[in-house]
């Protein structure tokens, strides 16, 4: 694998001291600044061709201000190349103002994501809430999913609603890989699948397993099967970082994602390095 050039879709950066993020008191560990030094130097040894930068979830009032720092942040870091703002998009056709000025922040702003969660299963199918998300295609803007296994029903039926929309589903729909449950996980992930118009991306997998124990076995079968689902042209790599160094360093992400893909075809493997997310987040 060393030779294909990895683009990583699922990259964090933060400072909680210039952007306030109240989750971070619930998670010691992580609160703390993590640059672009940072991420370099944990890398350093990895062929990182790109990355796409996914919103952090400050708290709501500086989600526009995030946007516009990792924007002139990327004018200093061209492997920076997408970028997912948070967007409230619960509010309907009054969330226009709001994705117009993220357009207008330019070519690297590819999309949007609003956290799921921690919100009620059936969040995502308020009227306002399909509504903004439906207007995103009129911006060519893709909508990142980030929820917990339980929530997949609903988040496929957001997807039905919305073909106009591309969609990239985030750490697989958080099975819970912790207990080895894998139903109802696997048929609700099979019936997100069918659709066409959603990516999966194989991230976030370690923070969903046991931090401290994990071994790539207890991985393997939650892969295997979101690879089989989704076939090979709608597979990203993505690390979460920093969230996943709760549970490993991104050497051994990157290794025990290599040994879990290993059966994939060359071609297949490029494609889940590195063509896919330049695909699917439309990068240069």
């Amino acid at each position: 694998m060393a030779e294909i050039p990895i683009v990583d879709a699922h990259v964090h950066l933060w400072n909680p001291q210039t952007l306030p993020m109240p989750w971070l008191s619930t998670a010691p560990a992580l609160n703390r600044a993590y640059d672009m030094t940072d991420y370099a130097q944990q890398t350093a040894a990895l062929p990182i061709a790109g990355m796409v930068y996914i919103e952090v979830d400050v708290a709501p009032q500086f989600a526009l201000l995030e946007a516009q720092q990792v924007v002139a942040l990327a004018q200093h870091e061209p492997r920076l190349q997408g970028i997912i703002p948070s967007a409230p998009v619960e509010y309907g056709a009054q969330l226009r103002p709001y994705l117009q000025a993220i357009q207008a922040l330019g070519p690297l702003v590819k999309g949007v994501r609003r956290l799921m969660q921690d919100a009620a299963p059936d969040y995502c199918l308020q009227p306002a809430f399909i509504e903004g998300v439906q207007l995103l295609a009129e911006f060519g803007f893709s909508f990142d999913i980030c929820i917990r296994h339980h929530q997949l029903p609903a988040a496929t039926e957001l997807v039905r609603r919305c073909p106009a929309v591309s969609f990239i589903l985030d750490h697989m729909g958080k099975p819970d890989i912790r207990q080895h449950l894998r139903d109802p996980w696997q048929a609700n992930l099979q019936r997100l699948a069918a659709l066409p118009n959603v990516a999966c991306k194989i991230s976030g997998l370690v923070t969903e397993a046991d931090p401290q124990q994990w071994q790539i076995a207890d991985l393997a079968p939650y892969v295997a099967h979101a690879l089989e689902v989704f076939g090979s042209e709608r597979v990203l790599f993505g690390s979460d970082w920093p969230v996943m160094t709760e549970a490993a360093t991104y050497p051994r992400w990157i290794a025990a994602v290599e040994q879990l893909i290993s059966a994939l075809p060359e071609t297949a493997q490029h494609a889940f390095w590195h063509d896919n997310a330049q695909r699917w987040y439309r990068l240069a």
